[in-house]
């Protein structure tokens, strides 16, 4: 019976446990295909206008737009009438049309943490705009808080995306928004990145 039992214990001890596994899916970002406006300035308000749009797996990506500059979150707002904080760089920008989605994989469980999107920044007049990887942490229904948690300046800047999967990786589900950025400016300048809390 003894040996039977240790047996039985040497047996589970040895079977592997399902690992975690972080991975990258992909998804594409198209205002006029993939995002619906849900507000937008009258005439003589000024050039602003709100997107919902398709992100992974039912969860939204919300762009907000003023002046030509961009303010995007992913994932499930707090709701209620407030909005998300604007955050965007002083320089024009525009988002690029493909998100990076950092995934925490655990057997059937599959939770989205974080998103690498890269953004073209303008620095100044003739100039041509600097590429940043913007790195974010995704809101979940359980834990609405979502934001930025750090950048790269891709230009100039040698891998910058495996730096991006970094800070990803390594902050984004325990960053507590309203903390300073984690920023990897490389080489090259840009202009200032802020955040405005509603």
């Amino acid at each position: 019976m003894r040996v039977i039992l240790a047996a039985w214990v040497a047996a589970a001890i040895t079977v592997p446990a399902t690992a975690q596994e972080i991975v990258s899916e992909y998804t594409d970002l198209n205002v006029d295909k993939h995002c619906s406006t849900f507000a937008a300035g009258e005439k003589g308000e000024g050039d602003w206008s709100n997107f919902v749009c398709q992100g992974w797996r039912g969860y939204p990506v919300l762009i907000y737009y003023a002046d030509a500059h961009e303010s995007l979150f992913y994932g499930f707002p707090q709701g209620g009438d407030l909005a998300p904080n604007w955050e965007s760089f002083d320089g024009f920008n525009q988002s690029g049309p493909r998100i990076e989605w950092r995934i925490e994989r655990d057997g059937p469980r599959a939770v989205p943490f974080a998103t690498i999107h890269r953004r073209s920044v303008t620095v100044s007049d003739g100039h041509k705009p600097v590429e940043v990887l913007v790195v974010q942490k995704v809101g979940e229904l359980h834990a609405r808080e979502g934001c930025v948690v750090g950048y790269v300046v891709a230009t100039g800047n040698p891998d910058a995306n495996e730096k991006a999967r970094r800070i990803a990786d390594g902050i984004a589900r325990g960053f507590s928004c309203g903390e300073p950025p984690k920023i990897d400016a490389g080489s090259v300048p840009v202009s200032a990145f802020n955040r405005v809390e509603n």
